[in-house]
């Protein structure tokens, strides 16, 4: 039988990810933190052993504003709330100096460069597919552009990350049209369902769940989920919150995560841990030390049991050696 896996993915977005809910100029610091500490992650990943997912906004990719100009898509989003736009957003700021907090083409080569790590797409704009007055059309624009940058990178994209996880069926196939192998898919719960309604309820019960609940969030493969003419949905388990100055929850957090991967372990599961690289942007080397109790937890568990850190493509391609018809 087969051992069990570890899979890490990244949504690195830097502020594309949140322009619409901080204001920039309250985080640059916070995002200067975040560039500094995403080597730093490379690092401990590289000592560990460890494969990771990094979906990564394509707009990343550009230079400066003038790049960010030239590599408009030929169709945009038009949300009905426009302060959704990541367009609307950057006009309004590209004359103040940004580009630290917009863009990141080295680190982007960095990552695609060092051993283990896939990158992967969040989409070219943060594109949000569950949200009024966005089509199809807009969504597979935007993807064939954050393709199109990959691929001047020497980069092909396999593994795709929905922003803010907003899976939309209906784009599925567009994916896989494009070329795209596999996706991030969200927890069963119902509170990780439909994200574009972040009500106050789910989000207690989000937050809530990194701390108190069953270590049950492994699953087995027969969960991966394969549809004729669409990518393979692999689910996450567990949104790992940032370091708490409370000891006592972040001990929590931390005990979770670990019980967690000792279960998946031990029962030959796929254990899927995720995060935001921007979540380390408030006290950094306390968040790299937890992540470093969790990578070194990790090695227990290969040593013990044979438990395997995979990318979300390596996963897909394990899948695929299994299943032939997995295409």
């Amino acid at each position: 039988m087969e051992n069990g896996k570890f899979v890490i993915s990244l949504d690195f977005e830097l502020l594309w990810g949140v322009f619409d809910k901080v204001h920039h100029e309250e985080k640059i610091t916070y995002f200067k933190n975040t560039r500094q500490v995403i080597p730093r992650i490379l690092q401990l990943f590289s000592e560990f052993e460890i494969s990771c997912t990094w979906a990564t906004v394509g707009m990343l990719f550009n230079s400066n504003w003038n790049e960010w100009e030239c590599n408009r898509p030929q169709k945009l989003p038009a949300y009905i709330n426009s302060k959704l736009s990541a367009y609307n957003f950057g006009n309004s700021v590209k004359a103040n100096g940004t580009e630290d907090l917009c863009f990141a083409p080295d680190l982007v080569r960095q990552i695609a460069e060092t051993p283990g790590q896939e990158l992967a797409t969040h989409t070219y704009s943060h594109y949000y597919c569950s949200e009024k007055g966005q089509t199809v059309e807009a969504f597979q624009a935007d993807l064939q552009k954050a393709i199109t940058m990959a691929e001047a990178m020497g980069v092909e994209l396999k593994s795709l990350v929905f922003p803010r996880n907003q899976l939309n069926p209906e784009y599925l196939k567009i994916c896989k049209q494009l070329g795209i192998g596999t996706v991030r898919s969200n927890p069963e719960n119902w509170y990780w369902k439909e994200t574009e309604d972040s009500s106050f309820l789910k989000k207690v019960f989000r937050t809530g769940d990194a701390y108190f609940g069953k270590k049950d969030k492994s699953y087995p493969y027969s969960a991966l989920k394969q549809e004729p003419g669409r990518p393979m949905e692999q689910k996450a388990s567990r949104l790992l919150r940032p370091y708490s100055e409370n000891s006592f929850l972040n001990r929590l957090k931390l005990n979770r995560v670990k019980a967690e991967m000792k279960t998946a372990a031990m029962k030959k599961e796929i254990y899927h841990l995720w995060w935001h690289p921007h979540n380390f942007g408030e006290n950094p080397e306390k968040n790299l030390e937890d992540l470093r109790q969790i990578l070194t937890t990790y090695k227990q568990l290969n040593r013990e049991f044979g438990f395997e850190s995979v990318s979300m493509k390596e996963l897909y391609d394990l899948q695929r050696q299994k299943q032939p018809e997995i295409v």
